[in-house]
């Protein structure tokens, strides 16, 4: 991907993507409606090494979301930037809205379709699982929540 970069909202962190994002989706867990404060994220996947801050990086600030991960915000407008796993240790998954050109990933699936909010109403005839794709790396021995 050529010059694929983003930032929060109000420019204090900056970061750039290094490879290929893939793994592209939408999640509507409880967790990710609280982090953006709507319905559902959209994120994708790059390698922990191709995620790279080109300022900001000090304004970062990072909470525990699970009992497995953390996630990662603009200390100073709060925007939501990336989630990371312990049973993914080598990957990051970030908000795919903080990038630049965020058109230029689609999202593929949607995960925790049971968590969605009763009103939402998506017929984009995407895969739909209850809870994570069943091929999903590492998930023994967690219990995100529903």
């Amino acid at each position: 991907m050529d010059d694929c970069t983003g930032g929060c909202l109000c420019g204090t962190v900056r970061f750039r993507l290094a490879s290929e994002p893939y793994d592209a989706g939408w999640c509507h867990c409880r967790t990710c409606q609280l982090n953006s404060g709507s319905p559902a994220m959209v994120f994708a996947t790059v390698s922990l090494a191709d995620y790279r801050f080109d300022q900001g990086e000090a304004a970062v600030r990072r909470v525990a979301s699970s009992s497995f991960g953390h996630r990662a915000f603009c200390g100073e407008c709060g925007t939501p930037l990336y989630t990371h796993v312990k049973h993914q240790p080598d990957t990051i998954d970030f908000s795919v809205a903080t990038l630049d050109e965020p058109g230029r990933v689609r999202p593929g699936f949607h995960i925790f379709w049971t968590s969605r909010l009763p009103w939402i109403e998506i017929d984009d005839r995407l895969p739909k699982y209850d809870r994570f794709r069943p091929d999903t790396v590492g998930l023994d021995g967690t219990e995100p929540p529903a």
